[in-house]
């Protein structure tokens, strides 16, 4: 007890501290007692470690916001080709009425941010943009030679009164190559585009009369001859069921057909099997 009580004694007896400002003038005495100091050093440390720490939190504060705004412009862009990708789908399904298939974006869920690696998920989603784009190149590709392939006849009815290839010319008596086939019909029976194109010929065309010719692209043409009237002009485009002429008889004929030519790649080729949808046309 005595031990503690001259401790205390000590911890409250006065400190002096003097303070001499010039040889001139009388030093300055102050008495302070021991705790008081000890006091001031323990609130000085207290507020130098509030501080410190104060700084740190807000660094760390600076660095947190710094991170999510970085995380949040990088979900952002993923958003975005996420938009596109799905773009470039509608458009895709538009396209080819394909609206029955799955989502190409179904297995992706961009609600929670936190478990996605939005590196990966960036690649993954610009391959895949990638590859529905060379899809959809293809496919339009596919559609183009679709439509510019000759399909069906150019006459709803009538019959085939001559095939293609070799034959006896019915007006010369002449062994010759008929580079097309011929289909009987009435007399101003619609003729009809087989497939979209540009007419690159229209008019009178010597032996063949009143002649329409159109090219498709993809190395495919079609010529419709002997017409009694024809309806279209050179540079008009077309598309496959548009009527661009009238059956008739002009030209060197025996009577009102419609001669119709499939050429593909500069060369004649035998229509015939390209009229098998054409069940009106025997």
């Amino acid at each position: 007890m005595f031990r503690v009580l001259k401790q205390l004694k000590r911890v409250f007896s006065p400190v002096t501290i003097m303070l001499i400002p010039d040889i001139q003038r009388r030093p300055l005495r102050f008495k302070i007692p021991v705790v008081v100091i000890i006091l001031f050093f323990i609130l000085w440390g207290a507020i130098s470690i509030y501080s410190i720490r104060s700084g740190i939190k807000a660094k760390s504060f600076d660095e947190v916001a710094s991170q999510r705004d970085f995380y949040k412009n990088r979900f952002s862009e993923v958003q975005s080709t996420l938009l596109s990708l799905k773009t470039a789908e509608a458009e895709f399904k538009r396209l080819f009425a394909l609206k029955d298939r799955e989502e190409i974006l179904e297995a992706l869920d961009t609600s929670d941010t936190g478990s996605l690696d939005m590196e990966v998920l960036k690649k993954q989603i610009e391959k895949a943009m990638d590859t529905v784009g060379e899809i959809r190149d293809y496919l339009r590709q596919q559609r183009d030679i679709y439509f510019a392939t000759p399909k069906g006849s150019p006459v709803e009815t009538g019959y085939i009164s001559s095939n293609f290839g070799w034959r006896i010319h019915p007006k010369t008596g002449r062994r010759d190559f008929h580079s097309g086939v011929d289909i009987a019909a009435w007399p101003g029976t619609p003729v009809r585009a087989t497939a979209d194109g540009i007419v690159s010929f229209a008019g009178w065309s010597g032996g063949s009369g009143r002649l329409v010719v159109i090219e498709h692209g993809f190395g495919y043409t079609t010529a419709y001859a002997h017409n009694k009237k024809v309806l279209v002009k050179v540079g008009q485009k077309v598309h496959r069921g548009d009527i661009i002429a009238f059956v008739g008889s002009t030209g060197n004929t025996t009577g009102p057909h419609v001669h119709y030519e499939i050429w593909l790649d500069k060369k004649p080729v035998n229509p015939k099997p390209y009229l098998l949808e054409a069940s009106n046309v025997k």
